[in-house]
């Protein structure tokens, strides 16, 4: 079995972890070791995700940046 000792973190993380996982009916190892997965493998999984919807944009269709379409909502207010 592997194991991780993290001896550098806030109160707050800890607290927060120990909220988490009585919410997720867990032990607190439980729940810090599903954070590290999910935080592990959900980001391949969401540029996975940006790869699939950048590929439905049809070929040649010019893309308006995004900054141009805040600066504009801002510049409203």
């Amino acid at each position: 079995m592997n194991a991780i000792v993290i001896r550098t973190i806030s109160p707050q993380a800890i607290a927060r972890i120990e909220e988490l996982a009585a919410t997720h009916h867990r032990t607190v190892e439980e729940e810090a070791a599903a954070i590290l997965e999910r935080a592990v493998f959900d980001r391949a999984s969401r540029l996975a995700a940006v790869d699939r919807i950048a590929a439905m944009t049809p070929k040649g269709v010019e893309q308006t940046d995004s900054t141009a379409i805040i600066r504009e909502a801002r510049d409203r207010w």
